[in-house]
């Protein structure tokens, strides 16, 4: 159908077409992922010039100049023609006055839970990049420690938020109202173990191994004692171990439990980018031929996927800074040991260029619009 911006169309679901650009706006742009945000929107080719609203977090303020996306991110200066984009105090009633149909929130889960319902009333489609919405599971969402001030409304817009990633939804995500962006450790491993979990060739009670390492922007812009350079160079630590908040997706999203999967992530002294190896037995003896049309079958009319050849792995250096997941596998002589290796970009395909991804879904354009 063709946009159109009364609440009334915006609440059905439906997706917006191309009849204009969509009015777009982004809270929450001051970290990573919200300036990746910014530069793909900036220059996405469905936006037809028409820059988004980008607004500043709940308690952000401008210290009594205007605060542009340039000043906090400067390598964007220059895109979107215009020699400068404000961000502006976040305000429901400036989104509403805007008709923002479609807004981007790069904010905390308490934020993004609080404000999401808010959103969702006034007639405003979300794509949240947070973890707020991610789990059905009300025990696998105990790890975010999450308070509702209204829990049987949040309760309601928890049933009808789409997983976004569009490999596996992406017909819900088009009619879509509210979007829980994927984690970026989550994408990668669902991504390797779906086409086989899913298909019932894994021997899920022997166990799968993942060992997932990520590099130091996975762990926000604000710095820490193990995120500081001190600490990170020249060094190689797992966290989280038994405990990571992304293992409740992995166990939604391929319909496994906590006897069957076990998830360790580590920290990379490199800025960007996810590589994840995956250990797991197959039911039945299988050759290299079959994995590999499993996995082309599964990802066929993905463009944001890419399928290396065995014994080819994929490398985090041929996915940074692209909106790519690439995917490679090894098999042992006996037909029954795997090894599925997942490279992605943390901050792109893991968050701002899987956020798009949706969007463009939501937009009904090619999901790959302003990602290639």
């Amino acid at each position: 159908m063709t946009l159109q911006t009364s609440a009334a169309v915006r609440n059905e679901g439906t997706t917006v077409g191309a009849s204009r650009p969509p009015h777009i706006a982004v809270a929450g742009v001051s970290g990573y992922a919200g300036g990746e945000l910014a530069r793909l929107l900036l220059r996405h080719p469905g936006m037809a010039g028409s820059a988004p609203m980008f607004l500043g977090r709940a308690g952000e303020t401008t210290s009594g100049s205007t605060t542009t996306i340039e000043a906090l991110h400067p390598q964007l200066a220059a895109i979107g023609g215009a020699a400068s984009h404000a961000v502006e105090p976040f305000q429901w009633a400036r989104l509403v006055d805007a008709g923002i149909e479609i807004l981007f929130m790069a904010t905390p889960h308490e934020q993004s839970r609080e404000w999401v319902p808010e959103a969702m009333e006034r007639g405003i489609r979300v794509i949240d990049l947070s973890g707020a919405w991610r789990l059905q599971d009300a025990r696998n969402r105990e790890v975010y420690k999450l308070q509702d001030a209204n829990p049987l409304l949040a309760a309601a817009f928890q049933k009808e938020a789409v997983y976004g990633c569009p490999e596996l939804h992406r017909d819900e995500i088009r009619t879509a109202r509210l979007v829980a962006n994927p984690g970026c450790y989550s994408t990668s491993i669902i991504l390797a173990l779906a086409p086989l979990v899913l298909a019932g060739l894994v021997d899920v009670e022997h166990g799968i191994v993942c060992d997932a390492k990520s590099g130091v922007s996975g762990a926000g812009k604000a710095p820490t004692s193990k995120t500081h350079f001190m600490y990170a160079a020249d060094n190689l630590t797992a966290y989280s171990v038994f405990g990571h908040r992304h293992t409740g997706e992995l166990l939604e999203q391929l319909h496994l439990n906590t006897d069957q999967v076990q998830f360790t992530p580590h920290l990379l002294p490199i800025p960007r980018g996810i590589l994840s190896t995956i250990y797991l037995r197959l039911k039945e003896t299988m050759a290299p031929a079959q994995i590999s049309s499993a996995f082309a079958e599964f990802y066929k009319g993905s463009p944001l996927v890419r399928l290396h050849a065995t014994p080819h792995l994929p490398q985090i250096q041929h996915v940074a800074r692209t909106n790519f997941c690439d995917l490679g596998f090894a098999l042992a002589e006996d037909g029954k040991r795997l090894i599925v290796v997942s490279c992605l970009d943390n901050l792109l395909k893991g968050a701002a260029g899987q956020a798009v991804q949706n969007m463009n879904l939501m937009c009904g354009w090619k999901e790959e619009e302003g990602l290639l």
